[in-house]
């Protein structure tokens, strides 16, 4: 069974069945977790923090697992996120592959990953899952939602299911519905990884791992995390000497770093995770009925997602964004910024001018560190 699990995750286990939005159900799930710093008294200080796509649990290095985690510079001991004050819980997704159940997991039913047979996965889903671990954590209310990219579609999710529960929001490079230039991107990825010859139909294995399939797909998604505004000073027309020139490409700087990218994702994720987790990005749309399975065919405008959030009642929220995103355009931003002032909650929106695209908050601290560190500052909790 493929296994990329963070040495210092716990694993919460849930024996109860858990039915999906779209249909299908576990007989029983993990989730696999991480907590850093200590809850007060009453448990008035958790910051629930869901992640993008790919990252695990691992938010910051500890002492269980000192090794850096994809959010190193943002929560920690001092830092924006300060763990001296805040007791922050990091969750893996529902679907992922990292501790959580999903498509790499054992069906018990067959002793064989669940690949194509693991229930549709929706963002709603990856939300009320969480609730399991919460409750085994004894956490009823939670401070601050935390969600960047993927993990603020959880996030808004989460926020709807249990009004109330949560006093702020703050929500980085995310929307309330998936538009169609990132469906279409998402889109060619999973194509390219089903036309691997080594997919077949789901029942790959660690030998016959869908390798360029991954590699390619991984190279899309970087070239739409990032933006051409960063690579034209980064890497301009420089020639690469990591890799052997072909006659049709592996010349340039930028093909070597697409490439070594690549590389180091093929064995880090599930293929069949990837595609789950991805298509349920593109279901995603915070206006929608869950009651329904069909998907919203218009694009949600400021009421109608004002009116989805309105019995949240979050005290504030603060929503950062920024110009050079391709896959999450700013205007998303700004229309979750107007519908959470719209329902009476304290808004910030902060549009940095990062030139890092869609990966600016993982890699632009200079930019997004005070402003984080501010608002955690200013809460009343």
């Amino acid at each position: 069974m493929f296994s990329n699990i963070p040495s210092g995750s716990e694993i919460f286990t849930s024996d109860k069945p858990f039915a999906f939005q779209r249909g299908g159900c576990l007989p029983s799930l993990q989730l696999a977790y991480e907590t850093f710093g200590q809850p007060n008294a009453d448990c008035s200080n958790v910051v629930l923090l869901f992640t993008g796509l790919s990252p695990a649990a691992h938010v910051t290095s500890s002492s269980k697992d000192p090794s850096p985690g994809w959010w190193e510079s943002i929560v920690g001991i001092g830092r924006p996120i300060d763990t001296n004050h805040w007791h922050v819980v990091c969750v893996n997704s529902l679907g992922s592959c990292k501790g959580s159940t999903g498509p790499a997991s054992i069906n018990p039913a067959t002793d064989k990953p669940w690949r194509l047979d693991f229930p549709e996965l929706t963002i709603e889903d990856i939300a009320s899952s969480t609730n399991l671990l919460l409750e085994h954590l004894g956490i009823k209310n939670i401070a601050v939602v935390v969600g960047p990219s993927m993990g603020g579609m959880t996030a808004l999710a989460w926020l709807k299911q249990n009004p109330g529960r949560a006093s702020h929001l703050l929500a980085i490079s995310t929307a309330a519905a998936a538009e169609p230039y990132a469906i279409a991107i998402r889109s060619l990825q999973r194509e390219i990884i089903c036309e691997d010859p080594h997919w077949q139909n789901g029942a790959y294995t660690e030998a016959r791992w869908p390798q360029n399939g991954m590699r390619l797909a991984r190279k899309i998604g970087m070239v739409s995390y990032r933006s051409s505004e960063e690579w034209r000073g980064r890497f301009g027309r420089d020639n690469q000497v990591r890799y052997p020139a072909t006659a049709w490409g592996m010349n340039f700087a930028i093909e070597s770093y697409l490439q070594a990218s690549a590389e180091r994702f093929i064995g880090q994720f599930d293929p069949a995770s990837y595609i789950g987790l991805s298509r349920a990005m593109d279901w995603f749309d915070i206006t929608r009925d869950p009651s329904k399975l069909c998907h919203s065919t218009d694009l949600p405008d400021t009421a109608r997602v004002a009116s989805a959030l309105a019995g949240t009642e979050l005290k504030s929220a603060c929503i950062i964004g920024v110009q050079s995103d391709l896959l999450f355009p700013l205007h998303q931003q700004q229309q979750l910024a107007d519908a959470f002032e719209a329902c009476h909650s304290r808004v910030e929106f902060h549009a940095p001018s990062s030139l890092q695209g869609h990966d600016s908050f993982l890699v632009d601290f200079d930019n997004f560190g005070p402003i984080i560190s501010q608002y955690f500052r200013n809460l009343d909790c």
